[in-house]
């Protein structure tokens, strides 16, 4: 063995065991942009990138200071030449659980659309993109807001996801969000609005609540786009035979959309689909052995004529259709599924005799634009670098998410919402449905909307906006422009500025 003096040892390595992992800090880039609308040129501020949120650490009733819990994504729009204290300002997100914000932000409401085509005329690869003069920007600075996991957005180092998996998590963590945005950029005097799609208007619901009760934190809006406020009305479970009913309109609708209901307009199939849903279909059902011959033949036969099935099919179902056996029931003999999110999109079934249709046209068809369009500009345009995937839809996320503060009962915010408004009489909710969108059944949402425990002078609060297209139903041009138009007219009076 060599001899070595002191002098002559080798140093040693630099803090291996204890060497401590560097603070998260937040990354923000600042971008300026314009955008022609009407001629006219608006400024405005683009700023991207992951906000760390931190949590106090309290032991044995004595506080540790505050570490980090996570980095949240957002992107937010300011227009430049507004007053800031006054002008409004919309925190949207959408939904899964599980899912960025990708959609709402490029397909609706920011300053850059995608350009993804429709059901009869999508774009190829590479897709594209192009500037959106029906923005919200035009009358709302914007937040797009990616939940833990989606996104850019994820745990700090040594944190666990369970903490943010799951409803009263997700609820907190986005909500601390907002509360930073509104007071790093000094909002609270602004007029103040979420946008959610899907579950993103539970989230929107529960948030409302949370906000006021946590922070005094009140909203002038709420835009509840293809809305679940009960998951009840969805979940085709044993013993609950509510969505049954529930989505025979939709059935209905989809059926219309790909010739089933012959020359009909689909407001007098819509109409008699509805009447059937509320009456005769959950009267029968909750008879069970007890229905006569007669009635279930009859039953049998409106709910086949209705949801453009086969009387033997509706029959061997025993009156309970459920949807994805209907998307994939529907076109069998074409040889074709149709879509969940959206049930204008057909695809073609390689099994005949799949119960389970294997892939949803609505969702595959506009995934890759999306996905090329945002990682593109998130770095072109906004200047903003991150060598972590961009997770559009997490399913990881959608698997593990936790309801554990609704064991035993329908996974709800209808007591939230309505608390909310009592507490807020000015709170105004705009609603948006599609016709043909399977994944959040129009009706459904009507159903619980209805149920809602205000007095009868807050039901003027709610405004409502019917769409022929689907789940995202931005993705249709049409809808896309008016549904723009809809939302800023809803923004600009429930701002009372």
């Amino acid at each position: 063995m060599a001899d070595t003096t002191p002098e002559e040892a080798p140093e040693p390595k630099a803090a291996e065991a204890t060497e401590i992992p560097a603070e998260p800090t937040d990354d923000i880039v600042t971008t300026g942009h314009t955008l022609t609308v009407k001629r006219k040129k608006l400024a405005y501020t683009a700023k991207a990138g992951r906000v760390v949120l931190r949590k106090e650490v309290v032991k044995d009733g004595k506080s540790e200071g505050f570490k980090a819990k996570a980095e949240v994504f957002i992107t937010s729009y300011t227009l430049d030449d507004a007053d800031p204290g006054t002008r409004p300002v919309t925190f949207a997100f959408n939904g899964g659980p599980g899912s960025s914000s990708i959609w709402l932000h490029m397909g609706l409401l920011g300053p850059r659309r995608v350009l993804s085509g429709d059901v009869d005329d999508l774009v190829p690869p590479p897709y594209g993109l192009a500037d959106n003069p029906e923005t919200l920007l035009t009358h709302s600075d914007l937040v797009f807001i990616d939940p833990v996991s989606t996104g850019y957005s994820r745990v700090a180092g040594g944190e666990e996801t369970k903490d943010f998996h799951g409803f009263k998590g997700d609820i907190e963590s986005v909500g601390e969000i907002i509360r930073l945005w509104v007071s790093r950029h000094q909002r609270w005097l602004s007029p103040k609005f979420l946008a959610g799609e899907s579950y993103g208007t539970l989230r929107a619901a529960g948030l409302a609540a949370h906000l006021q009760d946590r922070h005094g934190l009140y909203l002038n809006g709420l835009l509840l786009i293809s809305s679940v406020l009960d998951l009840g009305t969805l979940r085709f479970t044993e013993g609950n035979d509510l969505p049954y009913s529930l989505y025979v309109p939709t059935y209905a609708a989809i059926a219309h959309y790909h010739g089933l209901h012959g020359e009909r307009p689909l407001d007098d199939v819509l109409a008699d689909a509805e009447d059937f849903a509320a009456k005769e279909l959950p009267w029968a059902l909750s008879r069970g052995a007890r229905l006569s011959t007669q009635d279930r033949a009859d039953a049998v036969a409106t709910l086949a004529s209705l949801t453009g099935l086969t009387e033997s099919y509706v029959d061997r179902v025993n009156l309970r259709i459920e949807h994805i056996r209907f998307f994939t029931e529907l076109l069998r003999d074409r040889g074709l599924t149709v879509g969940r999110m959206d049930g204008r999109f057909t695809t073609w079934e390689p099994d005949g005799g799949r119960e389970h249709m294997s892939d949803d046209p609505s969702i595959s068809r506009v995934i890759g634009a999306y996905a090329a369009a945002f990682n593109h500009y998130v770095r072109a345009d906004l200047g903003y670098e991150n060598d972590l995937p961009y997770e559009l839809i997490h399913e990881d996320t959608f698997k593990a998410w936790s309801y554990s503060d609704f064991e035993g009962r329908s996974v709800s915010v209808v007591d939230s919402l309505s608390a909310a408004m009592r507490a807020n009489p000015h709170l105004k909710v705009h609603v948006a449905f599609g016709h043909y969108d399977g994944a959040t059944a129009y009706f459904a949402a009507e159903h619980v909307l209805a149920r809602l425990q205000i007095p009868e002078e807050l039901r003027d609060n709610i405004d409502t906006a019917y769409y022929p297209a689907g789940h995202m139903m931005y993705v249709h041009e049409p809808t896309r422009v008016q549904q723009a138009k809809d939302l800023a007219k809803f923004v600009k009076k429930a701002s009372n500025r």
